[in-house]
C-alpha cells in the first residue's frame, strides 16, 4: 500500500529522536514494500508502563499502514538484563519470574495494538539455541573499547563499579533478534542507540540488509527521572482508571506538556498552547493536569471512566470524602504487606514499595509506616501516596 508524503512524514516526526538510515526508510515507505517492524520487550515487571507504550503506539501507525509488527518478548535476553541506562548491574532474572511476568502483555498490548495482527515471538525460540561458537562469532564483530565507551559503562568503569561480563553479551543478542525475525525497521528509546546499531552490524554480517532505526523520545517518570519499573516512578496502561487518574494528578507540574505530547492525541497546536499558557502562568496547572488525565484515563478505558475517575478525585482528594468504594483484599495473617500491595497492583515492586516506606507515603489506619517489612495482624485501611487505598480484611 503506498502513502502519500504527508503521511510519511507524520510517521517518521511524532515522538521520534532520530532516525538511521532516513533516506532509505522514506523509500521503502513509498515504495508500498510491506515491513516488518520490530520492537524488543524485556519482561523486567508483569505491568506495561506509559514509557514503553510510547513504542506501542508508534508502532500502531504503522500497523495502520499495514506493516507486519513483530513484537519480541525477551523471555531469553530477560536473563541476562539490558543494562543500556543502568548505572549499576541489573539482576539476572530467574525463568519462573521472566514467565510471571509476561504472561499478562498481550492483554496489556491489546489496548493499544491488533494482537490478532501481531507476530508474537520470544527469542529463546533462538537464543537458546546458539551455539558456544556462535557467540564467539558474534563477539569477534565487537571490541572491548567499543563497549566501556558506551556513557553507562564508562561511567561505571571509571568509578572502579563492577560490570559483568554478560552485560556485554547483550547488544549481540539483541542484535541477533533481528536476524532471527528479518527486521526491516526497529524501534527503541534513545538509550538503544548501540543495541539497534548492532543488530545493522550483526544482519549484515549474516547476509541481510541492515534494518532501519527509529530512537523514540523517553518518557520521564512521575519523579522526572527516566520512567522504569525498577524505580517504580511508572503508571500502567493497565492500571485502574481511577489510580492512574491519581497517579497523573502527582506528577511534577513541568512534565504536563510533555505528557500531553508523548502520552495523547490531543492536536500539537492545542499542547503548545497549554504549554504556553503553563510557561506565562496564565493558565492553572491543576486544571491542565486534570484534563491530561482524563485524556490518557480515557484512552485506555474510555470515556465513562474516565468521568468516574475525575468525579472519584474531586470528592476524595479535593473535598476529602471518604474513598468508600476502595479496593478490597482478602488476606491471611502474618503476610507482608509489600506482597499484598503488589498483588493488588498498587505497587509494582518491592523496591517501590521500600522508596514509598522511606518517604513516609505509607499509612495503617492512620499511622505512618516506617517498617518496609509490616507484617499484616488484623484488618485495616492501607493509604499509599494521597489517592490510593486498600481496605485489608483478616
Amino acid at each position: 500500500m503506498r502513502i502519500s508524503e504527508e503521511k510519511i512524514n507524520e510517521l517518521l516526526a511524532g515522538n521520534v529522536n532520530e532516525i538511521v538510515d532516513k533516506e532509505h526508510l522514506k523509500r521503502v515507505l513509498h515504495s508500498g514494500k510491506k515491513l516488518r517492524i520490530k520492537l524488543g520487550i524485556d519482561p523486567t515487571g508483569p505491568r506495561i508502563h506509559l514509557g514503553r507504550a510510547v513504542a506501542l503506539w508508534k508502532l500502531k501507525e504503522f500497523q495502520d499502514l499495514g506493516h507486519q509488527i513483530v513484537l519480541i518478548v525477551g523471555d531469553f535476553t530477560g536473563l541476562v538484563g539490558d543494562a543500556s541506562d543502568k548505572k549499576s548491574g541489573r539482576s539476572m532474572l530467574t525463568e519462573e519470574q521472566v514467565k510471571k511476568n509476561m504472561a499478562d502483555y498481550p492483554k496489556q498490548i491489546g489496548k493499544i495494538l491488533d494482537v490478532k495482527k501481531v507476530e508474537f515471538r520470544q527469542n529463546s525460540e533462538w537464543l537458546s539455541r546458539l551455539t558456544m561458537k556462535d557467540i564467539i562469532r558474534l563477539s569477534s564483530l565487537f571490541t572491548v573499547h567499543q563497549m566501556i565507551d558506551r556513557r553507562n559503562f564508562k561511567e561505571r568503569f571509571e568509578k572502579g563499579q563492577q560490570i559483568g561480563l554478560h552485560e556485554f553479551l547483550y547488544p549481540l543478542l539483541q542484535g541477533y533478534d533481528s536476524v532471527a525475525t528479518h527486521a526491516d525497521v526497529e524501534l527503541g528509546g534513545t538509550d538503544q542507540l548501540f543495541n539497534l546499531k548492532a543488530g545493522r552490524k550483526i544482519q549484515e554480517f549474516y547476509g541481510q540488509e541492515p534494518q532501519d532505526i527509529l530512537l523514540l523520545e523517553m518518557l520521564p517518570g512521575l519523579d522526572g527521572q527516566k520512567m522504569s519499573t525498577t524505580s517504580g516512578n511508572i503508571i500502567n496502561i493497565g492500571d485502574e482508571p481511577k489510580d492512574m487518574y491519581g497517579k497523573i494528578m502527582s506528577m511534577k507540574d513541568e512534565l504536563i506538556a510533555e505528557y500531553f505530547l508523548r502520552c495523547t492525541n490531543v492536536p500539537d497546536e492545542k499542547i503548545s498552547e497549554i504549554k504556553k499558557g503553563l510557561e506565562n502562568k496564565t493558565f492553572d496547572p491543576l486544571r491542565e493536569k486534570s484534563y491530561l488525565a482524563s485524556e490518557i484515563v480515557k484512552l485506555y478505558h474510555g470515556d465513562v471512566s474516565a468521568k468516574t475517575a475525575a468525579e472519584h478525585f474531586r470528592k476524595t482528594f479535593q473535598e476529602k470524602e471518604s474513598p468508600d468504594d476502595a479496593q478490597k483484599i482478602k488476606v491471611k495473617k502474618g503476610e507482608e504487606l509489600a506482597d499484598v500491595l503488589i498483588i493488588s497492583g498498587i505497587v509494582s515492586s518491592k523496591s517501590e514499595f521500600r522508596r514509598l516506606v522511606r518517604e513516609k507515603a505509607i499509612e495503617a489506619d492512620g499511622a505512618v509506616l516506617n517498617n518496609s517489612h509490616y507484617v499484616i495482624v488484623k484488618t485495616s485501611v492501607i493509604k499509599v501516596g494521597k489517592r490510593r487505598f486498600l481496605k485489608i480484611i483478616i
